[in-house]
């Protein structure tokens, strides 16, 4: 078995959801989700299916960031896995829609931050391992990093 690191090619204003899905019926019902779930929503997804033709699947509703998923699907080319990727829209606004879409079976990440993927290749084919996300912590909290943190989320509308 040979180890890989596979960096998520993205621009900084580019949020993505890293997941593994089991049928090709995976690429209409996340594209349905993502474009039911957040007004406005620009995104691309792509699948790579692991039997019969391998092809990476891919929809979305903007060419730039739907040649992106592609992209980095084939970067990955583990069986099973799509990477969705979005503007104008946060994670945390799809998903739980996401994950109650019956095809999907896990999600590995879903961030802002640089990710990169660890990768494991054997004979078979490709998986992933698991995901770097972002940065290691630089050490815990003061009182004023708590306050900070507790006006952003009000600032933002996410606590009242």
């Amino acid at each position: 078995m040979d180890l890989q690191l596979v960096t998520i090619q993205k621009p900084d204003d580019v949020n993505i959801i890293l997941g593994q899905s089991h049928f090709i019926k995976t690429v209409e019902d996340l594209h349905e989700v993502m474009a039911g779930s957040v007004p406005g929503v620009a995104f691309g997804l792509a699948f790579c299916e692991s039997s019969g033709p391998c092809l990476v699947r891919y929809s979305g509703s903007d060419d730039a960031l739907v040649e992106l998923a592609q992209t980095n699907a084939l970067a990955l080319g583990a069986g099973h896995v799509f990477i969705i990727l979005m503007r104008n829209a946060f994670p945390v606004n799809v998903l739980n829609a996401v994950k109650r879409v019956p095809e999907v079976c896990t999600i590995f990440c879903a961030s802002a931050n640089p990710v990169q993927v660890v990768i494991a290749q054997t004979e078979q084919g490709r998986g992933v391992l698991g995901v770097i996300d972002g940065s290691s912590p630089k050490g815990l909290e003061s009182e004023q990093d708590r306050q900070q943190r507790h006006q952003f989320l009000r600032t933002i509308g996410y606590k009242l």
